[in-house]
């Protein structure tokens, strides 16, 4: 057997693999032989059938096989031995000539596209802006209000007023809604409708026009958990609505009790430091966010920046027949316009992966998926034990979707930390409405 490369350019390479006859002829006679003891053909002794007989039916089919045994064993071989970096798979180029299983040596050749060379410079990240959320005393403020709220008392009352809590049935049949809302005159638009609830006490059924009722449209579908389409299709319809309940929320205060049933107790002794939790918590939700837009960021400015040609109609061929059904050269071009991006930046994480020592370990993923379970089950309420956490995570990990979803999830987290630490990232602190404004042209 001889195997060769040549190299086309710097992406592009051709792998001649000649395979004699000598190499597998005795692996061959050693299958028929093991076929002839086991064939069942009428006339015949079970282990008498000429081998004649044997090599007609099954000898091209075992050449093949075994053929192919050894191509990809030396294929595989000869690219770790070259340190060939691959793109894709290897392809085996078409003969024009049709393949002759008896000749004394075959004949293979192999495409592969070979992963380019290039260099990821930090410093072009100086541009990129790593917002810093700061809640504002309003926020603040207002999330003090909430708690208070959520910790305070509900008194009843007969009448809807302004800031009461209205519970009512909302029904309308015909356009499949039945849901029972707790609203206050702030979700509602009209001024009609707000009139007419403060005459009406617990029991009253009213019927109320869709259109104009609520201050919104995201108002609308939030209570009436209903999306833009069905909403605007309801524009000329009513709802019965069915007062159930009316309270006054009345505020807890904020003193020493409160403070102790929110946090450690001692550890907020006044409302000053009580507002200063609640800003650093505030900080702690708006994270993410900030996070996952310098994440997206860096991406986008690392894939434009950094510079490198691809072996690009390797690529588009390997597209064309790698997955469960071929794809055309149209389709395949396409495919491959859609992922070139992800390509460049798999390729770019890769390299600042293996030349920062990124890599991670099994023991670093498990005690990430445990620290996921364990928030889970803080979320819900639940006592985190350690047993019952292991358990959870060996099952999980048995999922090699879910190993794959959590390595992703544990590699971001790492190179998000990394961008962090080692890029000149342009630090900027802004409030929540001047994040969304600025990082997405919201206002």
């Amino acid at each position: 057997m001889n195997i060769n490369r040549t190299d086309l350019d710097s992406l592009n390479t051709l792998i001649n693999i000649t395979v004699d006859r000598i190499d597998f002829s005795e692996k061959v006679t050693s299958v028929l032989i093991d076929y002839r003891k086991k064939a069942n053909i009428p006339g015949f002794r079970k282990g008498h059938v000429p081998m004649g007989m044997i090599k007609k039916q099954h000898e091209k089919a075992v050449i093949a096989e075994e053929v192919n045994k050894i191509l990809r064993e030396n294929l595989d071989k000869f690219i770790k031995e070259e340190k060939l970096e691959l793109l894709g798979n290897p392809i085996p180029k078409a003969s024009d000539e049709l393949l002759n299983w008896d000749s004394e040596s075959l004949n293979f050749e192999f495409e592969l596209g070979i992963s380019p060379k290039f260099d990821v410079k930090l410093d072009i990240l100086k541009k990129v802006v790593h917002f810093k959320i700061e809640p504002d005393d309003k926020m603040v403020n207002e999330q003090l209000d909430y708690v208070a709220k959520q910790y305070g008392k509900l008194v009843s009352k007969s009448k809807p007023d302004k800031d009461y809590e209205i519970t009512a049935q909302f029904l309308n049949e015909a356009i499949e809604i039945d849901k029972m809302i707790t609203f206050t005159f702030d979700d509602l638009k009209s001024k009609k409708v707000i009139k007419e609830l403060k005459s009406e006490s617990i029991g009253s059924v009213i019927n109320i026009a869709i259109k104009n009722l609520f201050k919104d449209n995201d108002t609308a579908k939030r209570l009436l958990s209903i999306d833009e389409d069905k909403l605007v299709s309801i524009q000329g319809d009513e709802l019965s609505v069915n007062i159930k309940e009316v309270n006054e929320r009345i505020p807890a205060d904020l003193n020493q009790e409160l403070f102790d049933k929110l946090f450690e107790p001692g550890l907020v002794k006044s409302i000053a430091e009580f507002k200063d939790k609640t800003k650093e918590n505030l900080q702690k939700q708006f994270e993410p966010q900030a996070d996952q837009k310098l994440l997206n960021d860096v991406t986008e400015y690392l894939v434009e920046k950094t510079k490198f040609d691809l072996p690009s109609e390797f690529l588009k061929k390997w597209m064309q027949n790698s997955g469960k059904e071929p794809l055309t050269p149209e389709a395949a071009e396409e495919e491959f316009n859609k992922s070139e991006k992800g390509i460049r930046y798999q390729l770019i994480e890769g390299k600042i992966i293996k030349e920062n020592k990124l890599d991670m370990t099994f023991d670093e993923l498990k005690k990430f998926a445990a620290s996921l379970v364990q928030n889970q089950m803080m979320q819900y309420g639940q006592k985190p034990d350690p047993q019952k956490i292991d358990g959870i995570v060996s099952n999980i990990l048995s999922n090699q979707d879910e190993t794959r979803r959590i390595s992703e999830q544990l590699m971001s987290n790492k190179m998000l930390s990394f961008f962090k630490e080692k890029a000149p990232l342009k630090v900027k602190k802004v409030g929540f409405d001047a994040f969304v404004k600025q990082a997405y042209g919201k206002a």
